[in-house]
């Protein structure tokens, strides 16, 4: 059974089109990350200002003014310094952006001219314990890993589906099933498509998080996501859990999104006979939750995010308000992909045993 696996796993990774798919993958999550790098302005209001590197050191620096527990002291103290010292000309000043601290300090605690609105700490978060650092790096980081999830999942999707409709009628299946017997053949090729895709998931997300932690540091992973600017996906998740946390959310439910879209492909390449059809069946599949004229604030909507597309699209579950306490909805996952995947295996076996040639 063992070289039977390596066997699979040789074969899927050894196909031009995976590969391909892979050096794109691969690219994509190294071009996103750098271009976000690239792409970061900041300025201390006085004479400090750039992009890139220089901006991600003048964000270092002001957050390290204010790290730690975020008290009504700290914003005043902020208001004093970041208070606006141009004309607004009506611009609400939430939308007024020097700085990453800034930024999330006015989204919160600024009126439409760039003054205190009066709310303290506790107004804004209850009894939460807020720490402030930089997080405007990781949480850079996460967003872009939403798109590189995306298109993960599809990439497996290539990856699984010509595992079984690719070999019907093949000579290899014809040698290896006189040789080892239907059912071991067909095991492996399960064994071999799950493996590869979790080690593609595994090397992605290491990937990322490696590179991340070269351009930003390991600063800020201790630090809530709710005190964040305004333009954050992750600004709308209503806990108070760190960066950290959030990418450990994030990454668990990658491989969630990865199992479930193996199942499903799985089953596909064993019921179509021909690998574009099982191809673009699976990845119909899985973008289809978008076509679905659903409201978020409908009950129906928690049904749908437990789709894979969702899981990488991790925010929405994550907004989902908690269950059981401290639980998070969005580890409801965990069992969906569970069952997407076992009822791809029970499927995919039954079907391609009886299309083997014995």
């Amino acid at each position: 059974m063992k070289k039977l696996i390596q066997f699979e796993l040789r074969k899927i990774f050894s196909r031009r089109l995976t590969q391909a798919a892979l050096i794109a993958l691969f690219l994509l999550s190294v071009l996103l990350d750098f271009s976000a790098y690239q792409n970061m302005y900041a300025s201390d209001g006085i004479s400090n200002e750039g992009t890139g590197r220089i901006a991600v050191e003048i964000d270092k620096a002001i957050a390290g003014k204010y790290k730690g527990l975020l008290t009504d002291e700290k914003v005043q103290q902020m208001m004093i310094e970041f208070k606006p010292k141009q004309d607004l000309h009506g611009m609400n000043a939430a939308y007024l952006y020097q700085n990453a601290l800034q930024s999330a300090l006015f989204r919160n605690f600024s009126d439409l001219d760039g003054n205190w609105n009066g709310y303290s700490v506790s107004d804004v978060y209850g009894n939460e314990e807020i720490n402030i650092g930089y997080t405007y790096g990781w949480l850079n980081t996460s967003q872009n890993m939403v798109k590189i999830f995306i298109v993960l999942s599809l990439v497996v999707v290539i990856m699984t589906a010509p595992v079984f409709s690719g070999e019907y009628g093949g000579v290899d299946n014809i040698i290896l099933t006189s040789k080892y017997g239907k059912t071991k053949c067909g095991a492996a090729k399960i064994i071999g498509s799950i493996l590869a895709a979790l080690i593609i998931t595994a090397v992605v997300s290491a990937i990322n998080l490696i590179y991340a932690f070269i351009l930003y540091g390991s600063s800020g992973l201790d630090c809530s996501i709710l005190f964040a600017p305004a333009d954050f996906a992750a600004g709308y998740i209503p806990f108070n859990i760190t960066c950290g946390t959030l990418l450990k959310y994030q990454i668990l439910l990658a491989f969630t999104s990865i199992i479930s879209v193996t199942g499903i492909t799985l089953v596909l390449s064993a019921v179509c006979k021909n690998q574009t059809v099982a191809l673009v069946a699976s990845a119909a599949i899985y973008l289809f939750p978008v076509m679905l004229p659903v409201s978020e604030t409908s009950t129906l909507f928690k049904i749908i995010t437990l789709l894979p597309l969702y899981h990488a699209q991790f925010v929405f579950l994550m907004s989902v308000e908690q269950i059981r306490g401290n639980v998070l909805y969005a580890l409801m996952a965990v069992p969906v992909a569970l069952i997407f995947m076992g009822i791809g295996v029970f499927i995919s076996r039954r079907v391609f045993a009886k299309h083997q040639v014995l």
